[in-house]
């Protein structure tokens, strides 16, 4: 089977997956959401948490569909490494621009957020796969989850006891406070998309790289299908098993979390494939709203953004939120109402660049 029909699933999964981050990004009010749709507040996991890893390892797969056609039209490597930079570039500073929306107040720097984290994630997978092979990447993502195991459980720092994993009582938090000053850092003083935590992101991204090798050296088979789901499964485990010593946490992004994330976005892509290739599910609704999503996907979640300064600065927001709240409805229904909304203004906004095949690459 080819590769362009395993990029419409991953599409497809990649779509599904910026949806579901504008869905929980923007409720009408923030704490006002149902539970699945809140993050975890410290360890433990929730649905949302699975958003953000999830799209990292696509980031992963996608690298090594792309990259590997590139590579295969002999495309020169100098070439594509500088197209690498200048994308990475390119999304961090949108994602730094992001933070000033509506009022551009340069008094309050935060040099990290999500497509930050994205960026450089992106940069680190795609140079490894230009100049390593899978088992390279393979030994390096186990590498680094062990380095940041041992690093966050059992190196002592002179401010607290190695293994300490309190909010603000870290390694990963002491390790960013080293190069960065607090005000850089957020307005907590520190930031989950921070220095030290972008290391077993990384690995995050591998995982997708390892998927994608999966894919591109072997036929989309049943069996390619079986390997994905049963790996998945392994990796929820293992990501479990570790969970009882260096507990899953998103904030901190450790070890556990990868395993954990990174095998449910596998059994999930190949879910994706199984459904989009093999039952040939592609015109459903979910399938076609997924693709819409998943053809201008970092397009869209910028616009979400922009769509949710307007709405919050002209009282839009609140005139629906509340307006439902008044007239009876329920603060969490009434939340899920505008995040709905949102969703909808970022489909509508998707479906004209898709209808006019405008595919916007940042």
């Amino acid at each position: 089977m080819s590769i362009k029909n395993r990029l419409l699933s991953v599409d497809v999964f990649r779509g599904l997956t910026i949806a579901a981050m504008v869905l929980v990004n923007y409720p009408g009010a923030y704490g006002k959401s149902y539970d699945p749709l809140e993050h975890s507040h410290w360890h433990g996991i929730t649905p949302t948490d699975c958003i953000f890893p999830f799209f990292i390892f696509i980031v992963g797969v996608s690298i090594v569909l792309s990259y590997s056609k590139q590579m295969a039209a002999d495309k020169p490597r100098k070439e594509m490494v500088k197209k690498i930079l200048i994308r990475g570039i390119k999304l961090y500073f949108i994602g730094l621009l992001l933070h000033y929306l509506p009022n551009f107040d340069f008094a309050h720097v935060d040099l990290f957020g999500v497509l930050q984290r994205i960026a450089f994630v992106f940069v680190a997978c795609a140079l490894l796969y230009l100049y390593s092979g899978w088992k390279t990447h393979a030994y390096l993502f186990a590498g680094l989850l062990l380095f940041y195991w041992i690093a966050m459980c059992f190196i002592p720092t002179g401010e607290f006891s190695p293994g300490t994993m309190e909010m603000n009582q870290n390694f990963a938090f002491w390790f960013d406070r080293l190069f960065v000053s607090p005000e850089l850092l957020g307005k907590h003083g520190w930031n989950a998309e921070g220095i030290f935590s972008t290391f077993p992101a990384i690995a995050t991204g591998i995982a997708g790289m390892l998927a994608g090798h999966l894919l591109v050296t072997q036929k989309l088979t049943e069996k390619t299908v079986i390997w994905l789901f049963t790996a998945g499964a392994l990796f929820v485990l293992a990501g479990s098993v570790w969970d009882w010593q260096f507990p899953i946490n998103k904030k901190l992004w450790t070890s556990s979390y990868v395993l954990y994330t990174a095998g449910w976005a596998s059994i999930m892509l190949a879910i994706s494939l199984w459904l989009i290739d093999f039952m040939e599910f592609k015109n459903n609704v979910v399938a076609r709203v997924g693709l819409i999503f998943g053809s201008n996907a970092i397009a869209i979640y910028v616009i979400a953004d922009v769509f949710q300064t307007i709405y919050k600065y002209t009282n839009f927001q609140n005139f629906v939120y509340f307006g439902l709240v008044d007239s009876g409805m329920a603060v969490k229904g009434a939340s899920l109402v505008w995040a709905m909304i949102s969703v909808i203004s970022c489909f509508i906004f998707g479906y004209v660049l898709y209808r006019k095949k405008i595919f916007i690459k940042l």
